[in-house]
């Protein structure tokens, strides 16, 4: 598959890359971003890596630009493969009235079945399947030592798509992640929209249902800002909490007095979750 380079920025000795390419899962071209630690010129191993989803109205650079995390990338020597958050483009399906929940920037990692959504909007499939692979074809990277993480819609990507593919994601963490989209009105409107109205399909992209189920048991980071305006309404990490507490599925969940949902919370502990998927993946 072709890739086009868009831009190459040097960062703590390594290389911050983003590229264009065609995705047959998306029917669309698409942007992703790749942070390439100094240590990829002088080891003889392929790099571990962690894939990142960002969040409601974000695509590939927020991250890059906002979290700071090259430097503890490049300590590690982890790559980071930053996605984009929906398809895009002339003839892709956006919100009619525009809003910020549905549509462009707002794919919600699921597989659509639903018109107008059905043909471009596959991102599980493009983050489980197409940009994984597109990725170690591409890349001295190491799909065998993988972990993924997000923030808000991202981080309800991360843990969903983890808790589904346990082989293929050795460690997951999240920044104020979704907990629950069976239980808030982002999720609701989302899943409606591009799944329909049956919601035992639901359940396969809701953190908490997969958790009370789940067989294997990954490491997983989740850091929630006490002082996030989405905390009550959207995200819903207490129902994480106590369904973790439920199954005995092991979880690392920090509430942060005074911290938001900003990316000043994220540049704050972002050491700590890189950190944490670099001993995971060693």
């Amino acid at each position: 598959m072709a890739l086009e380079n868009i831009s190459a920025n040097r960062s703590f000795g390594g290389q911050q890359l983003r590229y264009r390419h065609q995705s047959s899962v998306l029917n669309c071209a698409m942007t992703f971003s790749i942070y390439l630690p100094a240590q990829v010129d002088n080891l003889p191993n392929k790099l571990p890596v962690l894939y990142w989803l960002s969040g409601l109205t974000c695509s590939d650079e927020n991250f890059v630009q906002k979290a700071g995390a090259q430097q503890y990338a490049s300590k590690h020597g982890m790559a980071i493969v930053c996605a984009d958050t929906s398809p895009r483009g002339e003839g892709v399906a956006d919100d009619a009235e525009g809003a910020y929940d549905m549509g462009l920037g707002a794919g919600f990692y699921v597989d659509a079945s639903e018109q107008p959504w059905a043909e471009h909007y596959r991102m599980y499939s493009y983050i489980v399947d197409e940009l994984p692979a597109l990725i170690g074809a591409q890349f001295p990277i190491d799909n065998q030592r993988a972990g993924i993480s997000g923030h808000s819609m991202g981080g309800h990507g991360a843990l969903t798509i983890a808790l589904r593919n346990p082989t293929q994601f050795k460690s997951v963490s999240a920044f104020a992640p979704i907990c629950s989209p069976l239980n808030c009105a982002w999720g609701e409107k989302a899943l409606d929209g591009y799944l329909g109205e049956n919601r035992t399909t639901w359940e396969a992209h809701d953190t908490v249902s997969l958790v009370s189920r789940a067989n294997t048991h990954l490491p997983v980071l989740v850091d929630q800002g006490e002082a996030d305006n989405f905390l009550a309404e959207q995200l819903k990490t207490e129902l994480l909490i106590e369904a973790a507490r439920r199954a005995d599925y092991p979880m690392q969940i920090r509430l942060h007095p005074g911290y938001d949902h900003s990316y000043f919370f994220i540049a704050s502990f972002i050491g700590e979750h890189i950190a944490f998927h670099a001993a995971a993946l060693s």
